[in-house]
């Protein structure tokens, strides 16, 4: 188990009237347990907040007239290591659950139909099962170099493929890409979590149904995906964003801290904590 601090500020100035809807805050997801959070918003601002049933996400949505606007989500939670067998074994498309098998479906942003032959290819005389997921992760590991500024919110899994750059969302979305060619159900997860080089960002990973059960995998190799506090699961990026604006407005600050605990209680260090902040303001994602 690992006990992490994390947290989020968003500052914007509001431009025209706006509504917005955010998914920044701890998933109920079986293996986190929220101790505690608090989610403060200007005043004036009347918050709806709903979980999706399905995924497990949480999303809060406000309209705000113009003039400045403050989002500050806090939350001290518990993530709960499971182990991986290493012989787990592909499940045949037949077999695959029927709430599921639309994780093998192309979306926007893994064109697992354009990538199929590159996947066949890479990948298709492998030995079906983890073992090959293992070795798609390298490859994108090997071949695809962590540029940040190299891709937008719009680049796609086939364009990073071709220019062999991006970030960790990109990286995540070529991995679920290849599985999905590859007959294996794959999705997005976004999260928080503790770097020693920090990214500018929310951190993207990934996991594949393998041996009737969800795997995690981080294609970057940045991150423990066992400590990952997970806030959204989705299809691609448009499932997972951490802001959903419509209207007309300017960030002014995103911050993003992250703090990890010894497990048994124990503060953690200088030199086990970290914080990343000032993080470089991002274009507010347009409704999909």
């Amino acid at each position: 188990m690992h006990l992490s601090t994390v947290e989020t500020v968003l500052e914007y100035e509001i431009l025209a009237p706006t509504h917005f809807c955010f998914n920044i805050e701890a998933a109920h997801w079986p293996t986190q347990n929220i101790v505690s959070e608090r989610l403060a918003v200007s005043s004036g601002v009347s918050v709806h907040s709903f979980t999706d049933p399905g995924s497990g996400n949480r999303f809060f949505r406000f309209d705000a007239s113009p003039g400045p606007l403050l989002v500050d989500y806090k939350a001290e939670v518990e993530v709960f290591t499971e182990h991986i067998d290493e012989h787990l074994a592909e499940t045949p498309v037949s077999q695959v659950p029927d709430q599921i098998l639309h994780y093998l479906m192309p979306t926007r942003y893994c064109e697992s139909d354009l990538l199929g032959a590159e996947a066949q290819s890479l990948f298709g005389n492998e030995a079906p099962g983890i073992s090959r997921i293992r070795s798609l992760i390298r490859w994108i590991h090997d071949n695809i170099d962590y540029r940040p500024g190299s891709t937008t919110s719009t680049t796609t899994a086939q364009e990073v493929f071709t220019q062999r750059s991006g970030v960790c969302r990109d990286f995540a979305h070529l991995g679920i890409t290849f599985c999905r060619a590859l007959n294996i159900p794959a999705r997005l997860v976004v999260g928080y979590v503790w770097f020693d080089e920090p990214p500018q960002d929310f951190h993207a990973i990934f996991e594949a149904w393998i041996g009737g059960r969800w795997v995690l995998f981080d294609p970057t190799g940045m991150a423990p995906v066992d400590r990952v506090v997970r806030i959204g699961t989705g299809r691609d990026a448009k499932d997972v964003a951490f802001s959903t604006i419509f209207g007309s407005l300017r960030m002014t600050r995103k911050e993003v801290n992250v703090l990890e605990h010894d497990p048994r209680g124990r503060a953690a260090s200088g030199a086990e904590a970290l914080q990343l902040a000032a993080c470089a303001p991002a274009a507010p994602l347009a409704a999909a």
